[in-house]
């Protein structure tokens, strides 16, 4: 559907997308995750053909995006973050204005924008000024704009944004119906609505990809231990004696008890093994009820944090590598010159 071959993008010479590499395939939808300033916006405007990349090929549905730019950008529907709407026309007047652009057939063409208004949900609003349109309404037009000709890749720069959670909840479904005929490109910085609808995630740091898997593969491989948050009733201080005595805990951590006497634990414990029958018995033998037991697993919020500040981290060490370099060369240049 979508190949990405070494993609990369640089302005004066700063590097805002680093050779990137990912395929999509057809009926899926993917999410594209970053920072500001990642690199996700130039990524998506290249896919669509509106940038030129500095290296690197881009294939759609078998057209080259640089060597056949008309084809490729033919199977594409694109939403931008500003929807590019002309609100002195009606949501009418707009689809075929559209159309017209996308040279949508005239045997094609009321079929077309009918199934666009059905699919976005704008039909009760076709002959409505946009400029009157709320602003949910608006993003559902420029929304029927994209698929408008029923384009086999639907690319959505923020799609949600600025809507209230009635309206966020409507779009997300509509989303997914896309993906029942149509191959989705997601971009948000709402991380739970991606981890909601998304097949697939893509994250990128400083124009570099830094993690390609589902949202259960993510959290599968950056997880090293499971956590269980645990609260007993502990009047003789004995939680840690007997978590101490367990083999299965890497690590824990108990509070100090409240005046109910009741303590709170946070345990470590190995990836792949289970200890919450032994814990729990252990307990029962040290005679410490519990109020509560829960198996915790880490939030896409936790992934992308981790992901993005591990790559921040690397870059600003690479620079203070580079920077101790410049300034060895200058003082070795300068002791070689006073020599």
């Amino acid at each position: 559907m979508i190949e990405v071959k070494n993609l990369t993008k640089k302005y004066d010479g700063h590097l805002a997308v680093d050779h990137l590499n990912f395929t999509m395939e057809e009926g899926r939808i993917y999410g594209f995750l970053g920072p500001n300033g990642a690199g996700k916006s130039t990524t998506m405007n290249m896919l669509t053909g509106y940038l030129a990349p500095t290296e690197g090929s881009i294939t759609i549905n078998g057209f080259d995006i640089l060597e056949d730019p008309e084809e490729a950008r033919r199977c594409i529907g694109y939403l931008p973050e500003l929807p590019p709407l002309y609100v002195d026309m009606t949501v009418l007047e707009y689809l075929k204005f559209a159309a017209g652009l996308k040279k949508i057939p005239k045997k094609d063409l009321a079929a077309a924008i009918d199934d666009a208004l059905e699919v976005s949900g704008t039909a009760d609003v076709k002959d409505r000024l946009i400029r009157n349109l709320s602003k949910g309404y608006k993003q559902r037009v420029g929304l029927a704009q994209a698929i408008l000709g029923f384009p086999d890749i639907i690319i959505l720069d923020e799609p949600t944004v600025g809507l209230d959670p009635i309206q966020m909840i409507e779009m997300r479904d509509t989303i997914r119906n896309l993906a029942k005929g149509h191959t989705v490109l997601l971009s948000s910085h709402i991380l739970s609505e991606v981890s909601a609808i998304c097949d697939h995630i893509m994250i990128i740091s400083h124009g570099k990809m830094v993690a390609s898997d589902t949202p259960e593969g993510l959290a599968s491989m950056m997880e090293g231990s499971n956590t269980i948050k645990l609260t007993v009733k502990d009047p003789a201080a004995r939680l840690e004696q007997v978590l101490s005595r367990l083999e299965q805990v890497d690590h824990y951590t108990v509070s100090e008890a409240d005046e109910n006497q009741l303590v709170s634990a946070e345990i470590e414990y190995s990836k792949n093994t289970e200890i919450r029958d032994d814990l729990f018995f252990a307990l029962c033998d040290a005679e410490l009820p519990v109020y509560s037991m829960e198996a915790t697993s880490r939030s896409l919020e936790d992934i992308f944090i981790e992901l993005t500040e591990s790559e921040k981290e690397l870059e600003e060490n690479s620079k203070k590598a580079e920077n101790t370099g410049k300034k060895y060369f200058w003082k070795h240049n300068k002791e070689e010159q006073e020599d």
